[in-house]
């Protein structure tokens, strides 16, 4: 039986955090589906649409073999169940980060049987949010540490027809 996991979020844009939370789960299932949510009360502040993000991922986990993207609507827990996942990866930085995702996990196991595994974010990333890299990036500050190299470029790009 194949263990496959999926990492999901809004990736607005994918940071080093999410890297390493991909990384760290494609070591502990067979397979990692990273899925794209559409969240309808963070549509107004996207900055990349889906498909965009999509390929970002996609680029930025190329190096990892069994680690797929995919875009999904709804509740991630029908996703899961389409999909055939056995858990949900959440990388947690903090207590209430905690607190929200213990919340969501309880939820999501009272719908089905699809487990949530937590992985403590590495203490670098701790303090890095998409939005946050957002805010700072269109305030003109460097970011180009807490993104990979290629993410940084469109995101570059984005803000200066901003």
């Amino acid at each position: 039986m194949v263990r496959r996991a999926i990492v999901p979020g809004s990736f607005d844009p994918p940071h080093h955090g999410h890297i390493d939370i991909i990384v760290r789960a494609a070591t502990l299932f067979d397979e990692v589906v990273v899925a794209v949510g559409v969240n309808k009360s963070k549509t107004s502040s996207r900055l990349f649409s889906s498909d965009e993000r999509l390929a970002m991922l996609d680029a930025v986990t190329d190096h990892l073999p069994n680690v797929t993207t995919a875009g999904f609507t709804g509740l991630i827990v029908d996703f899961c169940q389409d999909i055939e996942a056995v858990a949900i990866v959440k990388g947690l930085r903090g207590g209430s980060d905690y607190e929200y995702e213990l919340q969501m996990a309880q939820m999501n196991s009272h719908l089905t049987d699809v487990e949530t595994v937590f992985i403590p974010t590495a203490p670098e990333y701790a303090f890095v949010s998409s939005s946050l890299v957002r805010e700072v990036a269109t305030l003109g500050g460097d970011v180009s540490d807490l993104v990979p190299e290629h993410v940084h470029r469109l995101l570059t790009e984005r803000l200066a027809k901003h």
